[in-house]
C-alpha cells in the first residue's frame, strides 16, 4: 500500500528559501575594468575575486551586509600575484561605510605618498562592523604622520585584522578617534608586521561612554593584540612627535564597556629611538611578550587620558637601555591593583611600582649572563634562556587563569617548571628566530605555529 506523507506548504517554503539563499552564493570574478560595477550586487555568500593587476579607482566598500555564517569576501587569488590598488587624491583607498561581515584579503594597496589612508571605516558613516582584513600588504603611506594604514572613524566591533604587512607608514593602525568618541570594541589583532612607522605602529583610542547601537557589545568583551612584531628601528618621529610602537587607552569610565580588557600577549616589540615600546591605561593584561628597546624604554603603564586599572603584567622578556617596566598610577585610585609576576627584566632602570612577585632582575649589560645572544642583530639576535638562568620559587598563577594562553610561552608550548619570562624553556630555542618579517602562523588564524615543528607538550 502506497502512503502518502503530507507536508505543510510552510516548510516547503522555508526549506526552498534556506536553498535557494545558498545557492545564490556566487563567485564573480573581477577586473580593473568591471569590479566597481560587480561590487554593487554582492550578497551574503558571495566572493568578488579580483584578477592580478592595477586597481585605479579604489574599493569602495559602502553598504555592503554579509551575514555571520556568510560573509562577503572581496579578495586576490590565493597565492598568486596580489591585486595592486594604487592611492589616488582626496579617497581613502578603502573606503568602508555602514558595512558588516565583510572580508578582505590578499591585495596590495599602494598609497603613492599621497595624504590617504590605506583602509579607513570612514567617520561619516554610522559603524563597521565584522570587517576581516587578511593578508593585505601596505606601502607608500608615508605622507605625513596623520597618514595610516589601516584606520576606524566611526564605531567598530568584531573586527579581525590578521596577517597584514604594513611598512613605512606614518602610523600602522589607528583604531578609534582622538576625542575618545567612536570606539574600537571587541577586536582581534594578530600576526601583522608593522615596521619603520613615524608615529605609533598601534594605537587604540581611549573611549567615552559607549554608544547605544543596535549589535555592539554591551558586556565584558576583550580586545585581543597577539602574535604580531612591533618595530621602530628607523624613520620614527623624533622630540615631541615621537610615539611608543604600541599604546592604548583606556575603556569608558562607567556602564557599558566599562569592564573590558586588552590581552596583548606573544608579540615582539623591537626598537624605539625615541620614546617607549609599550604605553598603556586601563584594564591591561601584558604577558609572553619579548620586547628589546636598547635605546631606552620598554614598558610604561601610566596615567594618559585616565589612569591604570586592573593591570597584569607577567611572563614578559625586556631588555631596555632605559625602564623596563614601570607602573605609574595615582595613590588616591586603583593603586594595588597592578600586578607585575614573573618576568625577567634587564634595565637601566628594571622595575619601578605594582606589586611585585618572583621576577628576575638585572641591569641591562648583565642580559647576557641570562639570555643567547642579547645584544645580536636581528637574525641572531635570540633572547632564550640560558640553562639554569630563569628558575626560582613558584611563581602565583592563580591569578593568570583567567587569560587566554596564559600557559603557553613565547613559542606556542607550555610552560613547565617555574621559569620567569617568556620562554618557558632554557638552553637552545626550538622556535622562531627573531627577525624583520611577520611570525610564521596558519593564514586563517589556526594553531600557533611558530618555529620548528613542536611536538605537544605535557601540562605543568
Amino acid at each position: 500500500m502506497t502512503r502518502i506523507i503530507t507536508v505543510p506548504i510552510w516548510l516547503v517554503l522555508c526549506v526552498s528559501l534556506v536553498f535557494f539563499g545558498y545557492v545564490q552564493a556566487d563567485i564573480v570574478e573581477g577586473s580593473p575594468g568591471n569590479y566597481r560595477e560587480l561590487l554593487k550586487g554582492l550578497r551574503p555568500g558571495d566572493t568578488l575575486l579580483l584578477a592580478p593587476g592595477e586597481y585605479r579607482q579604489g574599493l569602495p566598500v559602502h553598504n555592503l551586509n554579509g551575514e555571520k555564517e556568510r560573509p562577503i569576501v572581496i579578495s586576490g587569488r590565493e597565492g598568486g600575484p596580489h591585486p595592486v590598488f594604487l592611492a589616488r587624491a582626496g579617497h581613502n583607498t578603502v573606503s568602508i561605510v555602514d558595512a558588516g561581515f565583510v572580508t578582505i584579503r590578499n591585495l596590495e594597496l599602494d598609497g603613492q605618498g599621497l595624504p590617504v589612508d590605506g583602509v579607513k571605516a570612514e567617520g561619516h558613516a554610522e559603524w563597521a562592523h565584522h570587517i576581516t582584513l587578511e593578508n593585505l600588504i601596505i606601502r607608500g603611506h608615508d605622507n605625513n604622520q596623520q597618514t595610516v594604514g589601516i584606520s576606524t572613524k566611526c564605531p567598530a566591533w568584531g573586527w579581525v585584522i590578521r596577517g597584514n604587512v604594513i611598512s613605512g607608514a606614518g602610523t600602522g593602525m589607528y583604531l578609534g578617534n582622538s576625542d575618545g568618541s567612536d570606539p574600537f570594541v571587541d577586536g582581534l589583532i594578530e600576526y601583522n608586521f608593522i615596521a619603520n612607522t613615524m608615529g605609533y605602529n598601534l594605537q587604540i583610542k581611549h573611549q567615552r561612554t559607549r554608544p547605544d547601537l543596535s549589535g555592539i557589545p554591551a558586556g565584558k568583551s576583550s580586545t585581543i593584540i597577539r602574535h604580531n612584531v612591533f618595530i621602530k628601528e628607523e624613520g620614527g618621529a623624533k622630540g615631541p612627535m615621537a610615539r611608543p610602537n604600541v599604546l592604548v587607552g583606556h575603556w569608558p569610565l562607567e556602564g557599558s564597556g566599562s569592564e573590558d580588557r586588552y590581552l596583548i600577549h606573544g608579540n615582539f616589540f623591537y626598537q624605539n629611538p625615541g620614546e617607549a615600546l609599550f604605553q598603556g591605561e586601563g584594564n591591561i593584561a601584558l604577558y609572553n611578550n619579548l620586547m628589546v628597546n636598547t635605546h631606552g624604554d620598554a614598558i610604561n603603564i601610566q596615567p594618559h587620558n585616565d589612569i591604570p586599572r586592573a593591570v597584569s603584567v607577567f611572563y614578559n622578556t625586556v631588555v631596555a637601555a632605559g625602564s623596563g617596566i614601570k607602573v605609574q598610577t595615582r595613590a588616591d585610585k586603583q593603586a594595588g591593583l597592578q600586578r607585575v609576576t614573573g618576568n625577567a627584566i634587564f634595565a637601566g632602570i628594571p622595575l619601578t611600582g605594582g606589586i611585585q612577585e618572583a621576577n628576575v632582575v638585572d641591569s641591562f649589560e648583565a642580559a647576557a649572563r641570562y639570555l643567547a645572544h642579547p645584544f645580536a642583530p636581528l637574525g641572531e639576535l635570540d633572547l632564550y634562556p640560558k640553562p639554569g638562568k630563569m628558575q626560582g620559587e613558584p611563581i602565583p598563577t592563580s591569578v593568570f587563569n583567567a587569560f587566554p594562553e596564559w600557559n603557553q610561552d613565547f613559542n606556542g608550548r607550555l610552560r613547565k617548571g617555574n621559569l620567569r619570562g617568556a620562554y618557558g624553556g632554557e638552553g637552545v630555542n626550538p622556535g622562531w628566530r627573531l627577525a624583520a618579517a611577520p611570525m610564521p602562523h596558519d593564514p586563517r588564524g589556526g594553531p600557533v605555529k611558530r618555529g620548528l615543528p613542536v611536538k605537544p607538550a605535557e601540562a605543568p
